[in-house]
C-alpha cells in the first residue's frame, strides 16, 4: 500500500509539473490522471463491481452534469445579454456616470464587471467586456496593468455569485443548492473588501499613463442603448437562485425570457437560436474540464483508491480552527497552476476525499471557494489571464505578482471568519 500511495502522489506531482510548464493541457491531464490513479490502485479496466471503463470513464464523464449544464446555460444567457445590447449599455452608462477621472471610472467598472460576470463569466463574455472597458480605463489615465487587474478582480467577485459555477460544488461535494448559495457572500466579502482597497492603492500610486488606445471604433459596439428596465436582466437568475432557491437551469431560462421581454429585440428567435449555438461553443472548453474533473472524482472516490489514500488524507484534515485557517490560508497559492486547491484542477478530487474521510463538507466547500479566489484572479494558466495579458501587452506573470499577496490575504481573512461559522 505504501508503494501505491507514493505512486498516486507521484502522479499528482507529475501532472502538476506538466500543467505548470504547459507541456500538457489540463483538459488532457485530468483524464490521464484519473485512469492512472485507478490503475495504480489496482482497479481493473473492465469487469468487476468497479472498473475504469464503466465507472471512471463512462460514469465519470457524466459525474459533473449539473455543473456542465450550469456552465452551458450561463454561456447561453451571456450571449443573449450581449446580442440584445444590455452588456454594452451597462458599460456605456457606467462610463458616462464616472466621467474621465481614473478612480471613479475604476470603481464603476469594478462594480459593473462584478454584476456582468455574476450573470455569465465565460471567456467569450470576458473578452467582450474587456475589449470595451480596458481601452476606456486606459484613456482615463490608468496603466494597462491596472486596467487588466480591475477586470480580473471583477471576474473574481462575479464568479463567486455566478449561478453557472455553483454546480461545481454541488457535484463535487454532494451539497444541496441551498447550502452552496448560503455561503456565497461569506466567500465573496473578503475579496470585495480587498478589491476596493487594491483599486484605490493602485490608482493613487500608479500615476498618469498614456491617454489613448489604438482600437477600431466598431469594437465599442454599435447597438443602441436598450430600455433602462432591461438593465436588471443580468441579476434576474442570480436573485432567483439566491433568494427563491430556484434550480440553476430554470433560473437562467427564466432570465433569458425576461431579458427578451424587457429588451424587446427585433428578431428574438434569431437572438435565441444564435446565442444557443454560440453559448455551446464558448463553454466547450470549460465543459471539457468538467468531464475530466468528473473522471478524477470517480477515480479518487473508488473504494480501492479511498482505501489507499485514507490514512494520508486523514492525517492532513485540519483538527482545529487554527489548523483550518493555516492549512487552507497559507497554502492558498496552491490554487494556481491547477494545483491541489484548485477546483478546476486537482482540488476537486482532494476536497472530495477530505469530505469523505471525515471533514465537514460545508467547511471543505467554503475553504475551496475562498482559495478559488486566488485561482480566479491570479492564476497564469487561466484563459482569462492569458487573454488580458496579451490584450494589454503585459506579461501574464506580472498580473500574478500584482495580485497574489492581496488575494491570499483576503482568503486568509475569509478563513478566519469562516472558522467561527462552519466549524
Amino acid at each position: 500500500m505504501t508503494i501505491q500511495v507514493i505512486g498516486i502522489l507521484g502522479l499528482f506531482v507529475l501532472m502538476v509539473v506538466l500543467m505548470m510548464t504547459r507541456k500538457l493541457p489540463t483538459i488532457l491531464a485530468l483524464p490521464i490522471m484519473a485512469v492512472g490513479i485507478a490503475l495504480i490502485a489496482g482497479i481493473p479496466f473492465m469487469g468487476g463491481e468497479f472498473s475504469i471503463a464503466k465507472d471512471v470513464l463512462e460514469a465519470g464523464a457524466m459525474r459533473m452534469s449539473t455543473a456542465i449544464a450550469g456552465l452551458f446555460f450561463g454561456g447561453f444567457f451571456g450571449k443573449v445579454l450581449s446580442r440584445v445590447g444590455i452588456t454594452n449599455t451597462i458599460i456605456r452608462k457606467a462610463a458616462e456616470m464616472a466621467g474621465d477621472k481614473p478612480l471613479p471610472i475604476a470603481y464603476a467598472f469594478l462594480i459593473v464587471t462584478s454584476v456582468i460576470f455574476a450573470a455569465s463569466n465565460g471567456l467569450g463574455m470576458f473578452i467582450l467586456v474587456g475589449t470595451i472597458i480596458v481601452p476606456i480605463m486606459i484613456s482615463a489615465g490608468l496603466s494597462p496593468l491596472v486596467a487588466g487587474t480591475i477586470l480580473l478582480l471583477g471576474n473574481g467577485v462575479g464568479v463567486t455569485f455566478s449561478v453557472g459555477t455553483l454546480g461545481v460544488y454541488i457535484d463535487t461535494l454532494g451539497l444541496p443548492l441551498e447550502t452552496v448559495t448560503q455561503y456565497s457572500f461569506l466567500c465573496a466579502a473578503p475579496l470585495i473588501v480587498v478589491a476596493v482597497i487594491m483599486v484605490y492603492v493602485m490608482v493613487k500610486s500608479g500615476g498618469k499613463k498614456r491617454k489613448a488606445w489604438a482600437m477600431p471604433a466598431s469594437d465599442m459596439g454599435g447597438d443602441k442603448n436598450v430600455h433602462s428596465i432591461a438593465l436588471i436582466s443580468p441579476l434576474i437568475p442570480v436573485v432567483l437562485v439566491f433568494a427563491f432557491k430556484l434550480p440553476l437551469v430554470a433560473a437562467i431560462l427564466i432570465g433569458i425570457v425576461a431579458t427578451l421581454i424587457l429588451a424587446t429585440p427585433k428578431n428574438a428567435v434569431h437572438v435565441v437560436s444564435s446565442s444557443f449555438v454560440e453559448g455551446i461553443q464558448e463553454t466547450a472548453g470549460a465543459c471539457g474540464l468538467m468531464i475530466g474533473i468528473g473522471m478524477v472524482l470517480k477515480a479518487v472516490m473508488a473504494p480501492e483508491v479511498a482505501a489507499v489514500l485514507e490514512p494520508v488524507i486523514k492525517a492532513i484534515i485540519p483538527s482545529s480552527a487554527i489548523m483550518f485557517v493555516l492549512v487552507f490560508g497559507l497554502l492558498s497559492p496552491l490554487a494556481i497552476y491547477r494545483g491541489p486547491l484548485n477546483v478546476w484542477g486537482l482540488g476537486s478530487g482532494i476536497v472530495a476525499l477530505l469530505a469523505s474521510c471525515g471533514m465537514n463538507p460545508v467547511a471543505a466547500m467554503v475553504a475551496l471557494r475562498l482559495d478559488s479566489n486566488v485561482q480566479a484572479v491570479c492564476d497564469p494558466t487561466n484563459s482569462h489571464n492569458v487573454w488580458i495579458s496579451d490584450f494589454t501587452k503585459t506579461d501574464v506573470n506580472d498580473y500574478l505578482k500584482k495580485t497574489i499577496l492581496w488575494i491570499a490575504v483576503s482568503t486568509l481573512a475569509g478563513l478566519i471568519v469562516a472558522s467561527f461559522i462552519v466549524l
